[in-house]
C-alpha cells in the first residue's frame, strides 16, 4: 500500500477518491477481509460504483464509514484525511479556522471534524507505566488579566487556582504520558491516579506538594522540593512540566479559548502527539487512522453541557 509521506504527496495522493477509499479499507480491515459492521459477517459484496457493501447476511447496507468517525459525515474522505494528517503533526495544534481555509469547510464543520479526530486519537492504554515515572498536577484557565473585573477579583483573593481546572500528568521516562482531567487535587484524587496507572515496584518522582504524602509504600517516592531546587540528580519533575508549558502554549497561542468540557480532549491530541513525537508524520497519521473504527459522536452530543455536570465545575 502507497503511503505519503509528506503533506504535499498526503493532498496529491488523496485527491484521488479511489486511492483515498482503498487506503482506507486497508487500514480498518487490516486482514484484507472486510466484515459488516453490524452483524459481523464476511459474506459481503461490494457495489463498486456507490463504493458501498450489501451484506449478504443481515440484508444491511454500510460504507467505509460506517461505525468509524466519519459516519453520517458528507465530507469526502480526501478532506477528512488531510484535516487527520494536519492535526496529528501539528506540534502546537491547529486551530479550526485554520483547518477551514486549509480544507476548504466551514469554521463550524472543521470544529466538528476536528473533535472527531481528536477522539480518534485517545488510544486506550493497555498497560501499566514502570520504571521512572514522574506525576504533577496543574490548572488550566485564563488570565487574570484577561476576565471580567468581578472574576479576576475573586482569583484574586483565591490561590490563583479559582476558577481554573485541574489535570494531572504521569509520564514514563522514556516511555508514555497518561493525562486526565481531575474534580479536585487532594490526595485521594492524585494518589487514585497513580495507584491506577502505575505498577508497583516504580519509583514515582514528584514535587513537594502535600497530596502526595504517605504516597503507598509499593512505590519509591522520591520528592523534589522546588523551594529548594529544580533538580537533585534524577529527582526531578521538569519532563512533565515540559509538556504542560508545550500544552499551555498551544491552547492559548492557537486555540486561544477551551471551554471547559472540551479540555480532556485537547488533552487526548496533545497526549498522543507526545507519545509519537519520535515517529514520523506519516506514522504518527496511520496510527491515527488506524484508530478511527468504533469512535463516533454527533454534534448534538459533543455540545451538550454533560461533563460539567459530571465532573461539578461551574458553568
Amino acid at each position: 500500500m502507497k503511503q505519503p509521506q509528506t503533506l504535499k504527496e498526503a493532498i496529491e495522493f488523496f485527491s484521488n477518491p479511489d486511492a483515498s477509499f482503498e487506503y482506507v479499507v486497508n487500514l480498518r480491515w487490516n486482514d484484507g477481509a472486510v466484515t459488516c459492521p453490524h452483524c459481523h459477517s464476511e459474506f459481503v459484496s461490494l457495489v463498486k460504483t456507490r463504493r458501498i457493501w450489501n451484506c449478504l447476511k443481515c440484508k444491511k447496507q454500510f460504507s467505509i464509514k460506517t461505525g468509524t468517525i466519519f459516519q453520517d459525515s458528507p465530507i469526502a474522505l480526501d478532506k477528512w484525511l488531510c484535516a487527520m494528517w494536519l492535526i496529528a503533526n501539528a506540534k502546537n495544534g491547529i486551530s479550526s479556522c485554520e483547518i477551514a481555509r486549509a480544507i476548504g469547510v466551514t469554521q463550524k464543520t472543521a470544529w466538528f471534524m476536528a473533535h472527531r479526530i481528536r477522539l480518534a486519537l485517545n488510544i486506550e492504554a493497555s498497560e501499566q507505566l514502570a520504571g521512572e515515572v514522574e506525576a504533577d498536577e496543574t490548572y488550566i484557565g485564563g488570565k487574570a488579566e484577561n476576565m471580567h473585573k468581578a472574576k479576576r477579583e475573586r482569583v484574586i483573593r483565591g490561590r490563583g487556582a479559582v476558577g481554573k481546572t485541574a489535570v494531572f500528568g504521569i509520564l514514563e521516562r522514556k516511555g508514555k504520558l497518561r493525562t486526565k482531567v481531575i474534580q479536585d487535587t487532594s490526595s485521594e484524587t492524585l494518589q487514585r491516579e497513580i495507584v491506577k496507572n502505575v505498577s508497583a515496584g516504580a519509583t514515582i518522582y514528584t514535587d513537594a506538594h502535600r497530596s502526595y504524602e504517605n504516597l503507598d509504600p509499593a512505590f519509591v517516592h522520591e520528592v523534589i522540593d522546588h523551594a529548594v531546587a529544580y533538580v537533585n540528580g534524577r529527582i526531578h519533575t521538569n519532563s512533565i512540566e515540559n509538556f504542560w508549558s508545550l500544552l499551555k502554549r498551544g491552547l492559548r497561542g492557537t486555540y486561544i479559548h477551551v471551554d471547559v468540557e472540551h479540555l480532556f480532549r485537547y488533552l487526548d491530541e496533545q497526549t498522543f502527539r507526545y507519545d509519537h513525537r519520535k515517529e514520523n508524520d506519516a506514522t504518527r497519521f496511520v496510527k491515527a487512522v488506524s484508530n478511527i473504527v468504533d469512535k463516533n459522536i454527533t454534534y448534538s452530543k459533543l455540545t451538550r453541557q454533560t461533563i460539567y455536570k459530571q465532573l461539578h465545575l461551574p458553568m
